[in-house]
Order: structure tokens, then sequence, then C-alpha cells
């Protein structure tokens, strides 16, 4: 399956799209983390885990599912392919890994800051409110520099592929995609 031009173009604005939001609630989330972690006031806390549960529960997984969807119909549908350049391939796993740690970890982290902070009690463990934030954030900043770099070249099942297709290697082992 290839996608034709137009569709592949708004795919990949969709994926963008949907990546820079991922990024911006992420951001978002560190920053209530980081202010329920740092208030002096119960209010303060209160509203920001609070805050940070509208944020996993509504907007985070919307965003994070539709990431993974439309970069794997981007892989699938290009000449990138899913397993034939390691840097799509790292992304995909990545990708994956951190919309599992969100429903796994995150979400379930948040919505315990919240159960303790409305129970009039402490945030149980600032880590559970800064630490997937901050884990997510550098994922996000890696595979946006591998999606921008394109490094270490085709892997094996993609270099067999060239082979066979009896294409040369471009040089320093970058493919370019057609526009």
């Amino acid at each position: 399956m290839t996608l034709s031009r137009p569709a592949r173009r708004a795919l990949l604005v969709v994926h963008v799209t949907a990546s820079a939001g991922w990024l911006g609630l992420t951001l978002g989330l560190l920053a209530l983390g980081f202010a329920a972690t740092t208030s002096g006031s119960a209010q303060a806390v209160a509203a920001s885990v609070r805050s940070m549960k509208l944020f996993a529960d509504w907007l985070l997984l919307p965003a994070a599912f539709l990431t993974l969807l439309s970069g794997l119909v981007l892989a699938l549908g290009t000449a990138w392919g899913l397993a034939r350049h390691r840097w799509v391939y790292t992304k995909f796993w990545l990708t994956l890994a951190t919309t599992t740690a969100t429903v796994l970890a995150l979400r379930p982290g948040v919505t315990e800051a919240v159960a303790a902070v409305s129970g009039g009690r402490p945030l149980p463990d600032a880590g559970d409110v800064l630490l997937g934030p901050v884990v997510s954030l550098s994922a996000y900043v890696f595979m946006t520099a591998i999606s921008v770099l394109k490094p270490w070249g085709p892997t094996r099942r993609g270099r067999k592929r060239r082979a066979g297709s009896g294409r040369t290697p471009p040089a320093a082992g970058r493919v370019r995609q057609p526009v």
C-alpha cells in the first residue's frame, strides 16, 4: 500500500500536529507538576493535580493514540516502511512505550495524587507528578531529533529489500523520501 501524495501530506500534517500537541500537553503537565510539588498552598496543589488529571484523562490519550496511529499509517504507506529504517523503527517502539506508560503509570499516578489531595493528605510522591512528564518529554525530544536527522541507516530488512530491488544505496546511508 502506497499513499498518494495528497493523502501522505495530509496524514503528515495530522501526525506532526498530534505529536506537537502531545509534546505541549506534556510540557503543561510538567509545569503543573512542578507547581504542585513546589507550592506551599494546599489550594494550589489541589488545583494543579486536578488540572493534571483533566489533561491526562481527556487530552493526553487521544493525542498519544492519534500520534501512534498516524505514524503507523505513514510508515506502512510510504517508502520509509516500519522496519526498513532504524529511526522509524525506534520512533514506533518509543511511541508505543510512552503511550503504554501514559496508560499504566502516568494516569494512575495522577489519579492517586488527586485522591490524596482531595482527602486532605499531602502528595504521596512528587515523582508521581514529575517523573512521568520528564521521561515523556525526554522521549519526545529524542524522537523529534531522530525524525529530523534520520540517523543509523536502514535495518537488515531494509538493506535486503534495497538490494533485491537493484537500487544503489544513497550516500551516508540516508534515503530521501519523494515529495
